[in-house]
């Protein structure tokens, strides 16, 4: 009897059983996530393919794509080896001001979007505290493409630094020390004992992002301008066919929106188990 009411006791779960939970796991993404996604391609599908390529293919929403996924394929490439920075400095140093600095890099995360477009276009602006220092040399920020690039630099920036530092933390320091004593150089124990551990997590970072840089809207459109075929986004876009009542036009470019970033979330994933594999390889 003791026996059997232990190996029932140590049965029990926190959460409920297996059926319950999968039901309501299943529920949860059925309504917040497939369905939205379901009811976007349904609206699509009612135009024709004509109507469906005038919405998406028009030469303004094609630089708009162009200034959209270039500008976050270029932020989170930048975020990558300034995360890794300083996440790196934020684990393995102490100095006065780290915790911070460490609480200050969630703040893109706590700071509404519309804040910080106000806040980064009063920085770099002509009259700005930088834009000001920039502007005699001919360097424009503020209504430019660059400044995109900015916005979307600043939000995606914790992605990175939060994946890696978890990392980090678990990385033994003892194993940069044995590299060091077989003869290895700075450049060899990041290459080969660092960098094998983080790519996973660096991956990851990118990947998060590109994805956030993709979709942001209200820190972009301060700073960007909006100028059509310069600097204007695509979700500003969608957001100009709602407000004109083209709710067909608005989904085709979500839908576009949709599937271009899922493939190159996909292609990312893909690189990602390649790599690991080769490695346990």
């Amino acid at each position: 009897m003791n026996s059997s009411s232990a190996q029932r006791r140590s049965s029990r779960r926190v959460l409920p059983g297996f059926g319950l939970s999968l039901g309501f796991t299943l529920a949860y993404l059925g309504i917040i996530i497939l369905l939205p996604l379901v009811a976007t391609f349904a609206k699509t599908a009612g135009m024709t393919w004509a109507e469906f390529w005038t919405a998406v293919a028009s030469p303004r929403v094609i630089a708009s794509y162009e200034i959209t996924f270039g500008a976050s394929l270029l932020a989170a490439l930048f975020n990558v080896p300034c995360g890794v920075l300083l996440a790196w400095v934020l684990v393995r140093y102490e100095f006065p001001g780290r915790r911070l600095v460490d609480a200050l890099v969630d703040l893109p995360f706590a700071l509404p979007t519309a804040v910080a477009g106000i806040a980064l276009t009063a920085i770099y602006a002509k009259n700005g505290w930088i834009g000001h220092c920039l502007e005699p040399l001919g360097i424009k920020v503020a209504y430019t493409p660059v400044g995109v690039w900015v916005a979307l630099t600043f939000i995606g920036l914790p992605f990175v630094v939060r994946t890696v530092q978890p990392i980090l933390e678990e990385l033994e320091p003892e194993l940069e020390e044995a590299a060091a004593t077989l003869g290895a150089t700075r450049a060899q124990t990041f290459r080969r004992v660092i960098l094998p551990a983080l790519r996973p997590a660096v991956v990851t970072g990118f990947a998060l992002a590109f994805a956030r840089a993709v979709g942001e809207y209200g820190s972009v459109v301060f700073i960007s301008g909006n100028r059509p075929m310069h600097t204007e986004i695509t979700p500003l876009l969608i957001i100009t066919k709602l407000d004109q009542y083209d709710y067909q036009g608005a989904t085709a470019l979500a839908v576009v929106m949709l599937v271009g970033s899922f493939a190159i979330l996909f292609l990312i994933q893909l690189m990602q188990r390649q790599g690991t594999r080769r490695a346990r390889a």
